[in-house]
């Protein structure tokens, strides 16, 4: 019991910090109507988690994935993936050709990887293994894609505008697709072999 409230009290520090970070991302972002196409996804996933937190809760680590990659979103949002002053600073310190925030943020979203292996062990019959790694892997390739997708199509709806322009974000490289998708790809072959063990040591303390 006081393990489940000292859980409790943490994921709603996140929560707190996630919301936080929501609300100074909407305040003068780079464009409201970017910012409005680049947050919506993470708000939708927030509606979703808190609205089914009491039904399926997630390992803490899980929270805090979602957290990280929520803040990530909120900050490109407010400022445009090319534009985020710390990635402009090492872009213009080490001589770089573009802001690679986004690059960063396709990696770090290599996390989701954690997040859908938690709901396959413990909502499917599959275990930790092979298949485990195999789906976790597709779905997330999977997702990365169909990001891109949907970039591509709101800049089609959008006639090649400044905010579809600003979220396809591509910075003049024509494999930035295939770079999205590599580098999320990476992240997570990773990020399943740094935190799996820790993860099923989490799981195996979840109540039956």
């Amino acid at each position: 019991m006081k393990r489940d409230k000292r859980s409790t009290s943490i994921h709603i520090f996140l929560l707190f910090i996630v919301l936080s970070v929501l609300l100074w991302s909407g305040i003068k972002p780079d464009t409201y109507r970017d910012w409005a196409l680049e947050v919506f996804p993470a708000v939708l996933g927030l509606i979703i988690l808190i609205s089914t937190y009491n039904k399926f809760r997630f390992t803490t680590l899980a929270y805090v994935i979602i957290a990280i990659l929520c803040i990530l979103t909120f900050v490109g949002g407010h400022y445009t993936y090319a534009k985020v002053p710390l990635f402009n600073w090492i872009k213009e310190e080490f001589h770089l050709h573009r802001n690679h925030y986004d690059r960063f943020g396709h990696f770090l979203k290599g996390l989701l990887a954690i997040v859908i292996r938690e709901i396959i062990i413990r909502k499917t019959e599959l275990k930790k293994g092979f298949w485990v790694i195999t789906f976790v892997l597709s779905a997330c390739l999977a997702i990365a894609a169909l990001y891109e997708i949907i970039e591509w199509l709101v800049s089609k709806i959008a006639h090649g505008g400044k905010a579809a322009k600003d979220f396809l974000d591509t910075q003049g490289d024509i494999w930035d697709t295939q770079w999205d998708m590599s580098l999320c790809f990476l992240g997570s072959i990773l990020a399943l072999l740094i935190f799996s063990k820790y993860h099923n040591r989490l799981l195996n303390k979840l109540p039956k």
